[in-house]
């Protein structure tokens, strides 16, 4: 089989593509015939960092959807011809993988390959921090930067679900097309987002931030929230913020910070199956919207990451076999 792989750990030209033989699934694993994979930031860090994602030499890639073709032993829940997707599979740069069970999600019909690659990771990274880590209520208006990445369109989207207005920052006009055709209300740049949510909710702040850039939004985004207002902190593409005293908290209103990862919100399969569930029902349905960014063929994987390193893509990149 055709796979991605490393022998060290560097930039994109250490990945190439070469032949491996197939792999065997062990206990309560399948094997799957890809269908797409998903390509993520993370995969980048796995290729660049030691220690991150395990050592080299290995394949790349986590996420990813198929068609299971066997079964290891001690499966019962899943039969050969199974369509399923998957957020954590290492490996997953490859024409087959091997997946656990607890990690296999049902996809439905409706919903093709590329978009459930394209969706499982950001959709059920956008239905948690929306539901459980801050459950949006009608009438809420929050704030979402980075809004015409892959996560912040679908935050975007799912807060416009749940009845929230949205207030998006995004740094050019062409991603703020991105973020209004996401349902955002109002999209600013970065340094005007501040006067803008004073504006707008008539000096109250915001009931939550969904902020995944971190160090150089988190002051702006603590400013920015009602007193007992969320800042939710998934991510930090600009570096983790500087330490803090807890007490600027207390002083900013007894403010709820919380730095959330999407394995503590999938705890369980039947949790996952549940956020997934949730995630496809409203692709099948036509409700969200995933933004396919760009299409490569498995062997060019490390065009893939170029590309999305120097942000030449919006939306989500797939790899095909």
């Amino acid at each position: 089989m055709r796979v991605v792989a490393i022998e060290q750990k560097g930039g994109p030209e250490v990945m190439e593509a070469v032949e491996r033989p197939s792999p065997e699934p062990g206990p309560e694993t399948v094997l799957v015939e890809l269908g797409a994979a998903g390509v993520n930031y993370r995969d980048v860090y796995e290729r660049t960092t030691p220690g991150y994602g395990g050592e080299a030499p290995r394949i790349l890639g986590v996420e990813g959807a198929g068609t299971v073709t066997a079964l290891g032993e001690g499966v019962t829940a899943l039969t050969p011809g199974d369509r399923v997707a998957w957020k954590e599979a290492p490996g997953s740069y490859a024409q087959e993988v091997v997946v656990a069970v607890r990690e296999a999600v049902p996809v439905p019909d409706g919903v093709s390959a590329e978009l459930a690659a394209a969706a499982l990771l950001q959709g059920l990274t956008a239905e948690y921090l929306t539901t459980s880590t801050y459950p949006i209520q009608p009438g809420d208006w929050v704030i979402v930067h980075a809004a015409a990445g892959g996560a912040g369109s679908l935050i975007t989207q799912f807060a416009k679900i749940r009845g929230a207005s949205v207030l998006a920052t995004t740094s050019t006009e062409e991603k703020a097309e991105l973020a209004r055709a996401a349902g955002a209300d109002e999209v600013v740049r970065y340094d005007a987002v501040l006067a803008r949510a004073q504006e707008l909710t008539r000096g109250a702040g915001v009931a939550a931030v969904f902020d995944g850039v971190g160090k150089d939004t988190f002051e702006t985004s603590l400013q920015a929230l009602r007193p007992r207002g969320t800042m939710v902190l998934f991510g930090s593409s600009s570096g983790a913020p500087d330490p803090f005293d807890p007490m600027r908290l207390a002083r900013g209103g007894s403010l709820y910070l919380t730095r959330p990862t999407l394995v503590h919100y999938t705890a369980s399969r039947d949790e996952l199956a549940q956020r997934a569930g949730d995630v496809f029902g409203l692709i099948a349905e036509g409700r969200l919207d995933i933004r396919i960014g760009g299409r490569y063929p498995l062997e060019e994987a490390r065009r893939a990451h170029e590309d999305l390193e120097a942000r030449r893509t919006t939306g989500k990149l797939v790899l095909i076999p």
